[in-house]
């Protein structure tokens, strides 16, 4: 396994250089909460498909009642879109997993520019990581590259090694044809709908019955 990256907000040890930053593709922009308005750059990456604002609006509705203080896990960050997101909105703390390394550079800038040290990216394989780490959330994001069966993976993951606390809320965002998935038997579907080509579900985790 190769080393694991910490880019904690707070405790900038290493000074990340601008020839491993990606160019900017365009703009997210945070629709609600205390940046609300602000727009990031987001970085140029084949395959790389921010949450659109559509979506990010309905999401959030939906978690209001739950939103403050949330714990929340961004397992295939990209852009940050949904993560900061919820920062904006009230979160206690988040987490962005990325794979790419200059990606996640351009997170920790994003961040650093908002001020945000209750956040941080790890520049991680996520199903590595998550098998490895301690920590448990009670608001998660599942929004991998679409065609790379990456959802249920992430699925098995977070029950095997329990990374997610009871009544946690868990937001997963697939391609249309993904919507046969089949989630674990305690995990109730609360919302769900489709966008174009775009399926979108939030699901609460009950206790696992014990017999």
């Amino acid at each position: 396994m190769g080393p694991v990256v910490f880019c904690a907000l707070m405790h900038h040890k290493k000074v990340i250089s601008n020839t491993n930053s990606p160019r900017s593709a365009g703009h997210i922009r945070i629709i609600g909460g205390c940046w609300r308005g602000r727009k990031l750059p987001v970085p140029n990456r084949s395959g790389l498909r921010p949450t659109s604002d559509r979506i990010r609006e309905t999401l959030f509705n939906w978690l209001e009642p739950v939103i403050q203080k949330a714990h929340c896990l961004d397992c295939f960050a990209g852009s940050g879109a949904l993560g900061l997101e919820a920062l904006s909105r009230g979160a206690a703390s988040l987490t962005l997993l990325e794979q790419d390394r200059s990606v996640s550079s351009l997170l920790v800038r994003n961040l650093r520019v908002l001020k945000a040290q209750q956040a941080r990216v790890v520049t991680t394989n996520s199903l590595r990581w998550l098998a490895q780490t301690g920590n448990t959330f009670n608001l998660v994001f599942i929004d991998p590259p679409f065609r790379q069966c990456l959802i249920n993976k992430t699925v098995d993951v977070l029950e095997q090694y329990r990374r997610l606390s009871n009544g946690a809320w868990i937001y997963i965002e697939t391609e249309i044809e993904a919507l046969t998935l089949q989630m674990p038997a305690h995990w109730a579907l609360h919302r769900g709908k489709v966008t174009g080509q775009v399926a979108y579900r939030l699901y609460i985790r009950h206790p696992t019955k014990i017999f």
